[in-house]
């Protein structure tokens, strides 16, 4: 008898998938997690460097340009979403912890939105 006609097997089958599926989403959110604190470190390092030195807005179209370079196949080091970042942390840094927490959880597309 074929496994692929088994009842039992079928039902094995999808548990795994629904296991696998599972492990996806949850790699995923664990992605998204890290990128989003990666870059509001990111944003707290540059801000704090813009505020100290007189590299004014230079210093995002560089980063870009050298972390594009050592990075080329990691996306989010655009002149654009670097800004971006900036002002994300700029005005959410002012707020209450919580709601800096609650930020952070959400994905990086519905923050630049």
């Amino acid at each position: 008898m074929l496994l692929t006609k088994n009842k039992e097997y079928l039902d094995f089958l999808q548990k795994i998938k629904v296991k696998i599926r599972s492990a996806q989403i949850k790699a995923a959110l664990s992605v998204n997690r890290e990128l989003i604190n990666l870059y509001w470190d990111l944003s707290k390092m540059i801000g704090g460097k813009q505020a100290n030195s007189k590299w004014g807005d230079s210093v995002i179209e560089a980063l870009s340009s050298d972390l594009k370079r050592e990075f080329p196949n990691m996306k989010g080091f655009s002149r654009a979403n670097l800004f971006n970042i900036r002002q994300w942390h700029h005005f959410y840094s002012k707020m209450d912890e919580k709601v800096q927490q609650l930020v952070r959880q959400l994905p990086w597309g519905h923050n630049v939105v």
